[in-house]
């Protein structure tokens, strides 16, 4: 089977633990296709180390 090069994979970081300066950093890696999505990709994944619910944005 032939790759779909439309699909690339991106890096999810935690905005609220960035702004609070808590030690660690959430990080998930997922696959979005760039073509249909051509914004930055936001979503709301736990974090372990504030224990909650909170917005992850697509890094380059």
């Amino acid at each position: 089977m032939a790759k779909n090069k439309n699909r690339v994979q991106v890096i999810l970081e935690c905005t609220e633990q960035k702004e609070s300066g808590v030690a660690g950093m959430s990080r998930y890696i997922t696959t979005k296709n760039k073509k249909n999505t051509t914004q930055r990709l936001e979503l709301k994944k736990y974090n372990p180390y504030l224990k909650k619910y909170t917005l992850h944005r697509e890094i380059k």
